[in-house]
């Protein structure tokens, strides 16, 4: 019985050990895995940045204290490439990054209104209510990306980092 038990105890650890595999395996580089080598051909960016939490006021969410409103726009400028996937690694504590969404090409499609996932050239699109919502105050920084290709299948990314901030904005700025 001690045996079985041992072996399943193993099991279970290699088990969840593999689901939560790590996303920035080499801390003495800045970039999550995903995005290392990857070259930069896409412009991403968000407004306001840095970001400050608001009283939720809106309706929306009510569950929620705070708000951290601000918008992420996205433009190929040099040619038309096809969205693969887009995300966002997280970093708030002394862990590091670690992954905080992910969104297929459909799903990229439908938040950034970007028909068929597919980046035209000099085109603006815009995931306009990118909104963090809490029930407490903390700051992170959020690193968004968008890994795509042209049509050659070469693979570039997007990356901008969102500093959201933990004291309350109690002005605009």
């Amino acid at each position: 019985m001690k045996s079985s038990s041992i072996i399943l105890f193993l099991f279970i650890l290699l088990s969840v050990t593999g689901y939560t595999q790590d996303v920035w395996t080499n801390k003495s580089r800045a970039l999550p895995d995903d995005l290392r080598k990857v070259p930069v051909a896409i412009y991403l960016m968000h407004s306001p940045n840095p970001n400050f939490p608001e009283l939720n006021t809106t309706g929306t969410h009510k569950e929620h204290k705070y708000v951290w409103k601000h918008a992420t726009s996205v433009i190929s400028p040099n040619e038309d490439l096809e969205v693969i996937k887009a995300g966002s690694f997280i970093w708030y504590s002394p862990e590091g990054w670690i992954r905080n969404t992910e969104y297929s090409r459909k799903q990229f499609a439908d938040r950034f209104d970007c028909p068929k996932g597919v980046l035209k050239k000099g085109v603006e699109y815009r995931f306009k209510e990118n909104y963090r919502w809490g029930s407490n105050l903390y700051g992170g920084d959020a690193l968004w990306n968008i890994i795509a290709k042209d049509n050659d299948g070469n693979i570039f990314k997007g990356m901008a980092l969102l500093e959201t901030e933990a004291e309350l904005l109690t002005t605009k700025q």
